[in-house]
């Protein structure tokens, strides 16, 4: 059985999701069985690299909202996550995501994907870090595996691994994605947001006995999330 997962680092619920995602596949009995795939998908890709942009006057800015209902809208996704043992923090820099995704390939094609996107959700959720500042990239790269060489390359060349991020995220929209973390199991079933442990649990399970459908169409919720809403981030104008 093959999970695949869209996310983007910049979106909360990714991150969150991710957490509760793993919780559901330990308690699935044929977790063994289960191969999980990490795709790319940009909430913002027209938003500069290298910007000082906090967060929280991006979210005010962009939507329309007070500073204080961006502060609230924070403050409940900081619960959610501390709920799963994360830590988060609000002060972070808005940027754009594309050459993230573009190591994640690169990690993808050495075997420490996994570690190096748990480090890029770190870095940016609990430590707040400047993920648009290249010697920062280099640094969590390199400490999750990857060679200093081909991180050094890949940041140099704009275009390295940029048709593999481009591909996902065309691949995205045509399974029906406005928003992220977007789930598909096996590419026949599909589910939206950071849904509780136990939803995946029960969505592994049913994927498995080949049962009926997941009770979310693939991309609702997202939807109709206004920027990163209950359990996910939508895709500004979508």
């Amino acid at each position: 059985m093959r999970v695949e997962i869209w996310s983007d680092i910049a979106c909360p619920w990714c991150y969150i999701g991710k957490a509760r995602f793993e919780a559901g596949l330990a308690a699935f009995a044929h977790r063994d069985d289960v191969e999980v795939v990490h795709r790319s998908f940009e909430l913002d890709p027209k938003a500069p690299a290298a910007t000082d942009v906090p967060v929280l006057d991006m979210l005010a800015t962009k939507y329309g909202v007070s500073r204080a209902q961006a502060e609230a809208m924070e403050a409940r996704v900081a619960d959610a996550a501390a709920g799963e043992g994360l830590d988060y923090r609000s002060d972070r820099i808005h940027g754009n995501t594309f050459d993230l995704h573009r190591l994640l390939h690169l990690g993808r094609a050495h075997g420490v994907q996994e570690a190096l996107l748990d480090a890029f959700y770190r870095a940016n959720f609990a430590e707040a870090r400047l993920l648009g500042d290249p010697a920062v990239l280099r640094e969590i790269a390199v400490g999750a595996g990857l060679p200093a060489e081909e991180v050094a390359r890949v940041l140099a060349d704009p275009e390295a691994y940029a048709e593999e991020v481009r591909a996902e995220e065309r691949e995205a929209a045509e399974l029906g994605a406005t928003g992220v973390p977007f789930f598909v199991i096996d590419r026949r079933y599909g589910t939206s947001g950071g849904q509780p442990a136990e939803v995946f649990r029960e969505a592994l399970e049913r994927a498995y006995a080949d049962g009926a459908e997941l009770s979310q169409p693939a991309g609702d919720e997202a939807r109709a999330a206004p920027v990163c809403g209950d359990d996910g981030c939508a895709v500004p104008g979508k």
